[in-house]
């Protein structure tokens, strides 16, 4: 474009109006494609976007300036236009303005043959001013609302999706002028068709093919999905695929949907299990107008790959058989594997976390595995020891993201017991392999594992009590009634009432229930997403009605628990204290001794030895005290947790049975 001044020979003034109209409609004609005439000149105007102004002959023919005016509007639009075409037409523009250049470049075109058409007319004579201005009427108003949508487009710059948002708004806006709507919405269908091409991509096939970023799923390459079986706040799920902010609004309310079908090809094809949606002649994805039909095939596509992924899980990758197995061995739903391994590893896990020897532990369980009913179980291979180095209490209160209902008061209430044990910190964990580590993630096990711990733990205060139980059975033949051992016997049918209570309300009223809800649940998916979904809500479910995640109520039963241990380890030296054996070499005793002697034990003189009474009545006392309070506590939380009622009911069932004797 010339901008530099013509220096006129005469001004137009200086020509009659007939002489002045014909130069001015020749000037005109020029305008209009951008070239400067003699009297009519154009000059840019710079800024944050060019801008074009028109100068006339101020001695021209006032009628003709007013005509000529008229038409200058639509010249503009042309050099807008036309500026726009050239500058988005580079390769870092991203191709939806490759797109849009290419269809406003067609529109030029066509405006140009008019303009030549008109010129034509003219050299045969046929054209007025007026009737120049009467040819332009169409174009004026399409080429006007598209200079309005470049000039945003450009002083935004703009590319991807808010170019289609600006085209679509720009058509709702012009809704009174139809041919125009018409013609916006024709731009946004040839400015969309390059992005629907990345759309069909990444719905048909799971791939991202956006060369310049302008597609609004975004895939973060830094999450990998190794890190859902090492990480507990593994991302790869959640944020490997993202939703970046830019969603053309056509898209808008399915945006996620789309996001999800990529992501479920995707895991197939890391699978290695090459799936394509399947395509028709009606499965282009074009978004025309009022005409929805990419919806349909979006949704269809979801459907396919929702469907595919599922199966794949269910069938080749046995997710059920899996989660079945998890129960078996983390749940203690198959509990003799784990009474033979508490056997043969009680001397290992004795010793303290960092003393213990894990490899010896595995080795161990899998004698256990391979010894007992589990062995006819083919996935028993995936379970494997864990030695954790903090208590159960201290885990569950710094576990992250688990929702506590109350905090403990202070530090030192989460301070690690001095003496604890592998027993108090041993775990089984499972080996899970892509693409159930999706489900089956890092922070899924944990919260296993943690239920696994407070179930193991639970088991271990059962077998020794039940050691205790024994001691006092092989003493039955005794009259011990009024005697201190007596008073022990009934206090470990007490404690041995209470760990069995506890015992059925974790495995038969919070795991079994919750289980077969999810089960029913799981058959009936119809994603992958609602799998995890319900697979989390069953884990959360458990872990709080279990509660691991009311750090008050489980210290209270681990106090019990440890005072039973204490009472376990106590009850030979109580009995020992009580109990003489007889010894053959002592000498001959009249008959009604040896009456006496005849089961072989008498009672010692020390029965009512002041010291075994004392410890006795303290262990008692100290037990109902806690069982009382831990009753009150359950009773106190049931109105916000109602689940508790129950065992608020059987904690109280074990304190008033044990008051009859």
């Amino acid at each position: 474009m010339n901008h530099s001044s013509v220096d006129f020979e005469k001004p137009i003034g200086y020509y009659a109006a007939s002489v002045q109209e014909l130069i001015v409609i020749d000037d005109v004609l020029s305008a209009m494609v951008g070239v400067e005439g003699r009297y009519i000149l154009i000059r840019t105007v710079r800024g944050k976007t060019d801008d074009v102004t028109f100068h006339v002959d101020p001695s021209m023919d006032l009628a003709l300036q007013e005509l000529a005016k008229r038409i200058f509007p639509l010249c503009r639009s042309f050099l807008l236009i036309n500026q726009f075409v050239e500058s988005r037409s580079q390769f870092q523009n991203g191709l939806v303005n490759h797109a849009f250049s290419a269809a406003l470049r067609a529109l030029l075109l066509d405006y140009q043959a008019m303009v030549a058409q008109l010129e034509h007319q003219f050299r045969l004579g046929r054209l007025s001013l007026q009737g120049l201005w009467f040819y332009c009427q169409p174009m004026m108003g399409s080429m006007q609302a598209l200079s309005i949508v470049i000039q945003k487009a450009a002083s935004n710059n703009f590319s991807g999706s808010a170019v289609l948002n600006l085209l679509q708004s720009q058509a709702k806006a012009m809704a009174g002028d139809n041919a125009v709507r018409l013609l916006l919405e024709k731009m946004t269908q040839c400015a969309s068709n390059a992005y629907m091409s990345i759309l069909e991509r990444w719905v048909y096939e799971g791939v991202i093919d956006d060369p310049y970023g302008e597609f609004f799923i975004a895939e973060d390459k830094s999450f990998q999905k190794e890190s859902l079986t090492q990480d507990y706040d593994a991302k790869y799920w959640g944020q490997r695929y993202s939703l970046k902010d830019g969603i053309p609004s056509f898209l808008a309310n399915i945006a996620q949907t789309i996001l999800t079908t990529g992501k479920y090809l995707n895991v197939m094809r890391e699978c290695g299990h090459n799936v394509q949606v399947p395509q028709s002649e009606n499965s282009k994805l074009m978004s025309s107008g009022s005409n929805h039909h990419y919806l349909e095939c979006i949704k269809a596509a979801y459907n396919f790959a929702s469907r595919e992924l599922l199966n794949l899980i269910k069938e080749k990758y046995d997710l059920m058989g899996k989660l079945r197995s998890i129960k078996h061995y983390l749940l203690l739903d198959q509990g003799d594997f784990l009474v033979h391994f508490m056997d043969i590893a009680r001397d290992e896990l004795a010793k303290k976390p960092d003393e213990v020897s894990v490899e010896k532990l595995q080795s161990l369980l899998d004698l256990a595995l391979r010894t007992t009913a589990a062995a006819a179980d083919p996935l028993h291979e995936g379970v494997t020891c864990v030695v954790e180095r903090s208590s159960l209490l201290k885990r569950s209160s710094t576990f992250k993201d688990l929702e506590l209902s109350q905090r403990s008061s202070g530090d030192n209430d989460l301070e690690e017991p001095v003496s604890i044990t592998s027993l108090e910190t041993f775990s089984l964990s499972y080996k899970v392999q892509w693409p159930l580590s999706i489900v089956l993630s890092r922070k899924a096990l944990t919260r296993y594992q943690l239920i696994f711990r407070f179930l193991f733990h639970c088991k271990h205060v059962e077998r020794q009590l039940c050691g205790a139980w024994q001691v006092h059975q092989g003493v039955k033949a005794l009259n011990t009634r009024g005697t201190a051992l007596s008073r022990s016997s009934l206090l470990c049918r007490s404690m041995l009432k209470f760990i069995n209570s506890l015992l059925h309300y974790l495995t038969f009223e919070v795991i079994e229930p919750n289980w077969h809800v999810m089960h029913d649940r799981l058959q009936s998916a119809n994603s992958i997403d609602e799998v995890i979904q319900h697979h989390d809500f069953f884990l959360d479910k458990c872990l709080r009605e279990c509660l691991l995640l009311l750090p008050e109520l489980l210290k209270k039963v681990q106090k019990l628990e440890s005072m039973c241990l204490q009472y376990a380890a106590a009850t030979q030296w109580l009995i020992s204290s009580s109990i003489v054996l007889h010894n053959p070499d002592e000498p001959t005793e009249s008959s009604t001794k040896a009456k006496q002697r005849k089961s072989g034990q008498v009672l010692k003189s020390t029965t009512r030895n002041v010291a075994v009474t004392e410890s006795i009545l303290k262990f008692e006392k100290e037990f109902n005290a806690e069982l009382q309070s831990l009753g009150s506590m359950l009773s106190s939380s049931s109105q916000a947790e109602p689940y508790l009622a129950h065992l608020a009911q059987l904690i109280l069932g074990v304190k008033s049975e044990q008051n009859g004797f």
